[in-house]
């Protein structure tokens, strides 16, 4: 808990239970149970007209991008209903029609508002008008746009440097945003542009930048549906990217085997009921995975070696498992990788890594025959201190199969929010590209800033520091999105002002600034009008596709300002209308936006016409087996240890989860039917003999304790499930375990949280 003269708030809200019910885990995904659960969200937060109307339109070419994931649309889109569970309830979530309104902020201090849970917070409604708390008060208060823009900018002009202030970005904004946002920070004087993809998929990024020569994955959603193998490891997109699916689906009626690597077995990738067909509706569904791989929590490099040392030894044999020509030609490393895969003992690597043996020789004898392999991947193998290597040593399984660049195989990393990759596609990075530099001083007048900002931990770090003073974010929930939920709270209340451009009320609203202002905007699904004309905005999904997105439901507030127009007011403002770029124009009229983004940013051409209807794909040099910026000009085969852990007896291994009923920070529900847990979130999921040798029973009440630097971190109060996990490991929610990630643990090169790999201990509390 931190306090300043006056407010006396929470950074984890009121730590109390719900009431625990469990029962059997539901054996499939989606189906009609998916459909009776969107629908009731829906009509319950936006009536039924408002629901069906939202519903029918998004993801249609015409419509509007689902605020949800970033998983690409179809290119002839279901004309029913090409959007999922978790998808609907975004929508209801953001479209909601409970507002938060200034008589519900003068009847509520912020100290009361921040004991609510998190889920509480998100069910107070829409912002819906300017608001500022200012350093002698306890409530929030309206004030104008024009008088919030004001205040920003006196207290970016009283910074002794630009690097006293620090620009934030969530994954939900758009293309257009994010540009305007990152030029900006750039035009002020500053790098310090840190993003969410910091927290979760920034190991994908600087991985398959050192291997393959870009960010980003390399295939297209219809790959998926003829590859010969899809492995999904570290992901359950059952819950986080339900419409991927689908696609698995397809795979599977083609011929297609699906492999899925976690330490839990889940229940999106056991049976899959479609509801866009009859089958997924009354019939028994579509069983996915042929194999589960249940790794233990972070071991995957052990798990891969394993089985690249037996492909080699098949090799050895004929020389037809792995593609020398494609080796030959495109790929460096091979007889170093070959050395140190021999290197290995197998027996110790499957004892690591805890797979049943038979199911490890099922593999290989799969992966022998098949080259159109597809690897998707997400969080459980970003978020650990060896994320980077972990994601190499699956592109080394690519690379040596020759499954690089040809039509049904490659890479898939699988972003999490929405546009988290095109913010970054435009120019949202804390790093200096010399490259981009020249371009906006050649195309927009002015010399951007040459020394590296801060991502995600310096930003925290600053701040804790008293070295940052203003921070800002364009969307999210940066104080329960980050690591060490106490170290981030302690951060922001370092600043001397924070402001947020936000629909919903969030915990980051509270734990503020001396100064804090919430800039309400129009959600992804509303209209946005100006002098009568609809204007719409673009989006890149997590295949690199850009498309145009038009909101069509009806804002929920008059007062409400859309995000290019916020950034482009406060640039005026700063300014005073003395910059080489015409800020205020660009605000009023996306269309300039795009053009300056076709101008500046690599790739984009022609965006404004070409984005429309299943819009157009940006350049990947890995599709075209193009390696030329790579050492040699070659794909590189990467040596990754494996990690250590160096677990104590009484140590556990703790990876964090999301629950079917939330998306990222977002609560939507308390239950999580999948895995047979209801209206109830501080559960821990242990195995049973792990239980047994702590003498816990089903639903004892514990603490969890991390402890690294001789700084001990507590999660407070929960009960324990007994659950189908590896010995030694444990999952829990967050972002409410968030407390028990230490700021200062991170992956190398890419400093992404170590949430998927905690060592903690269990401290059981007295009923």
């Amino acid at each position: 808990m931190k306090k300043d003269s006056k407010r006396k708030v929470s950074y984890t809200g009121k730590i109390a239970f719900t009431g625990l019910e469990l029962s059997e885990s539901v054996t499939h995904a989606a189906g009609l149970l998916g459909v009776k659960e969107a629908l009731r969200h829906g009509f319950k937060e936006m009536g039924i007209v408002r629901s069906m109307r939202g519903l029918l339109e998004m993801n249609q070419k015409d419509g509007f991008d689902c605020p949800s994931c970033a998983w690409p649309d179809p290119e002839k889109p279901s004309k029913i209903a090409e959007y999922c569970e978790n998808g609907a309830k975004a929508l209801a979530d953001e479209a909601t029609t409970s507002k938060a309104d200034i008589d519900f902020f003068k009847k509520h201090s912020v100290e009361e508002l921040s004991q609510l849970t998190d889920y509480e917070l998100n069910k107070v409604g829409r912002l819906v008008e300017p608001l500022v708390l200012k350093p002698e008060s306890s409530h929030y208060e309206p004030i104008t746009w024009q008088n919030a823009f004001d205040l920003i900018a006196q207290q970016l002009k009283k910074l002794d440097s630009p690097d006293e202030a620090i620009f934030y970005t969530s994954g939900r904004s758009s293309n257009e945003a994010a540009f305007l946002y990152g030029m900006f920070a750039r035009a002020l004087g500053t790098n310090n542009m840190p993003d969410c993809s910091n927290m979760c998929h920034e190991s994908s990024g600087v991985a398959l930048g050192e291997t393959l020569g870009i960010g980003k994955g390399s295939i297209k959603l219809e790959d998926l549906y003829g590859a010969e193998v899809v492995i999904v490891a570290g992901q359950n997109p059952g819950t986080n990217h339900p419409r991927m699916l689908t696609a698995l689906e397809k795979c599977k009626k083609n011929g297609g085997t699906v492999i899925s690597i976690n330490p839990l077995e889940e229940t999106g990738l056991i049976n899959f009921r479609n509801p866009q067909n009859l089958k997924g509706l009354v019939g028994n569904g579509t069983d996915l995975a042929d194999i589960h791989l249940q790794v233990k929590i972070n071991q995957d490099i052990a798990l891969v070696k394993l089985i690249l040392k037996r492909l080699a030894k098949l090799d050895a044999i004929d020389k037809s498992v792995f593609d020398h020509d494609f080796i030959k030609t495109y790929v460096q490393g091979y007889n170093e990788l070959l050395e140190n895969i021999n290197s290995y003992d197998e027996k110790d690597l499957l004892e690591k890594c805890g797979v049943l043996e038979e199911k490890i020789n099922q593999t290989v004898a799969l992966l022998a025959k098949k080259s159109k392999i597809v690897v998707c991947w997400a969080m459980g193998l970003t978020q650990h201190k060896n994320g980077v290597e972990n994601i190499r040593e699956y592109v080394n399984l690519l690379l040596l199969k020759g499954a690089i660049g040809k039509p049904f195989a490659g890479t898939c990393p699988v972003r999490g929010h929405s546009n988290v990759q095109g913010d970054r596609s435009v120019g949202i990075q804390h790093f200096v590209n010399t490259e981009l530099n020249a371009t906006i001083e050649k195309h927009l007048g002015f010399i951007p800033p040459t020394k590296e900002g801060v991502d995600t931990v310096g930003a925290m770090k600053a701040m804790h520091e008293g070295k940052a003073k203003v921070f800002m974010c364009l969307g999210g929930n940066f104080l329960m999105a980050a690591s060490d939920t106490k170290y981030t709270a302690e951060a922001l209340q370092q600043c001397e002002l924070t402001l947020q451009v936000s629909t919903k009320l969030n915990r980051t609203h509270l734990v503020t600034g001396k100064t804090a202002l919430i800039l309400p905007t129009l959600g992804r699904s509303e209209k946005d009008l100006k002098n009568g004309k609809q204007r719409n905005f673009t989006v890149e999904n997590s295949m690199g596709r850009v498309t145009q997105s038009k909101g069509i439901l009806k804002p929920a507030s008059e007062n409400l300002m859309s995000e290019p127009e916020i950034i482009a007011n406060l640039a005026h403002t700063f300014f005073e209308g003395k910059h080489a770029m015409d800020w205020k124009t660009l605000g009023q009229d996306y269309g300039l936006v795009r053009q300056l983004i076709d101008k500046v940013i690599k790739g984009f051409e022609k965006t404004d016409e070409r984005s429309k209807g299943v819009g157009y794909y940006l350049p990947n040099n890995v599709r075209e087996l193009d390696f030329s910026k790579l050492p040699n000009g070659k794909a590189q085969l990467t040596i990754n240890r494996l990690p250590k852990h160096d677990l104590k007896t009484n140590e556990f291994m703790l990876m964090t989860i999301r629950s079917h009923d939330q998306f990222n920070t977002t609560i939507y529900g308390l239950d999580d039917r999948y895995r047979g847990v209801y209206n109830e979130r501080r559960v821990l999921f242990m195995n049973e003999k792990d239980m047994e040798r702590l003498q816990l029973q089903k639903q004892d009440i514990v603490n969890i304790a991390s402890n690294y630097n001789d700084t001990k971190r507590v999660a407070h109060n929960f009960i324990i499930v007994p659950y189908k996990i590896p010995k030694g490991n444990l999952a829990a929610y967050f972002p409410e375990t968030n407390v028990l990630v230490p700021h200062n643990h991170f992956a190398d090169r890419s400093k992404t949280p170590i949430s998927k790999s905690i060592k903690v201990q269990i401290q059981k509390k007295d009923s």
